[in-house]
């Protein structure tokens, strides 16, 4: 879980639900049992993860509006012939426009692309980013790999892709460098990558940071248990499932997985599952990687980038980092 005030978010007009019956019945049937992080983010589910972003516990939207207003005016002086922004995944498009607040004022007409699946996500984002000057906006709602390639033949100059609120920390290792490595293919030599990435910090900063005292984390993870009875007519008893966060310190990734409070069957009719938990036994929902600043800048090198800035808020250790398409 990382700071997407929408998180890429998923909703029913995005991803159908004959896609979510389809992963539920198997990912629960893989050991350990999984659940797709993305269908976290349903209505409810990101309504509440913009409340867990206002916690005081989870840090990670507040140091990166800190680091974005605080150098915004250093990424555009870095790349003072940038032509275009393409952002992946803009929530509700805040991020972006405090980074566009905080350069010089420009007399050139920037375009602007917004990707995402949710096309309410994306009108509530060209609406936010909308309000600052010389700025085109343009709106894609697509998968990250097809918005790129449609904002790259709309390109008209130099390309800043922004990748923001850690979420780069929702992809395993492999899938990291696939991803950045899909970026790499979309832009050409001289363009560049700004990459918002939580970073390792002690573990109980994490852990309650996954696990809040006020119980708003452990409402979204069970929310997901809520989606699958609405959806797809299960019979789950929440009250059967309790929400647990772990630190695995050499995989350096937080997991969230619900766990079996008693011996049960999970049924869900739609989808032929019925699964049979023992008491203990967790479904495991989402895993959140943290970076050291040294790992992030041999990742992108290893994807084609060159690491040219970057600023860290050490208080909550979160890093901004501007690299080059080389």
């Amino acid at each position: 879980m990382d700071s997407r005030t929408t998180k890429s978010t998923i909703d029913r007009d995005a991803a159908s639900v004959d896609q979510f019956a389809a992963d539920v019945r198997y990912y629960l049937s893989l050991t350990p049992r999984q659940l797709p992080s993305r269908y976290l983010y349903d209505e409810l589910g990101s309504s509440l993860f913009e409340s867990i972003c206002r916690l005081p516990w989870y840090t990670i939207t507040r140091a990166e509006t800190r680091l974005l207003a605080a150098h915004g005016e250093d990424v555009f002086r870095r790349l003072r012939s940038v032509a275009n922004i393409v952002e992946l995944g803009p929530g509700n498009g805040e991020k972006l426009r405090t980074l566009l607040q905080a350069a010089s004022p420009r007399r050139d007409v920037m375009d602007v692309h917004l990707v995402d699946v949710s096309a309410s996500a994306l009108a509530i984002a060209a609406q936010n980013i909308g309000t600052v000057g010389n700025l085109r906006v343009v709106t894609h709602q697509a998968t990250y790999d097809s918005g790129l390639r449609d904002a790259a033949r709309q390109r008209t100059g130099r390309t800043l892709v922004a990748f923001l609120g850690s979420n780069i920390g929702n992809f395993d290792p492999p899938g990291a460098c696939a991803f950045l490595q899909n970026i790499r293919a979309g832009v050409e030599i001289g363009d560049a990558v700004l990459l918002g990435v939580d970073l390792v910090k002690p573990t109980e900063r994490l852990l309650v940071a996954y696990d809040d005292p006020l119980g708003v984390t452990a409402a979204f993870n069970r929310n997901l248990l809520v989606r699958i009875n609405r959806e797809l007519g299960g019979s789950i008893e929440l009250d059967e499932f309790s929400h647990r966060a772990v630190w695995d310190g050499e995989r350096r990734r937080v997991e969230m997985h619900l766990v079996a409070r008693s011996g049960q069957v999970i049924r869900i009719p739609r989808v032929q599952v019925a699964e049979r938990l023992e008491a203990g036994e967790v479904i495991w929902t989402e895993s959140s990687y943290k970076y050291l600043p040294e790992q992030l800048d041999d990742l992108l090198r290893s994807c084609g980038f060159s690491p040219s800035e970057k600023w860290i808020d050490h208080d909550d250790a979160f890093a901004l980092t501007l690299a080059e398409a080389c």
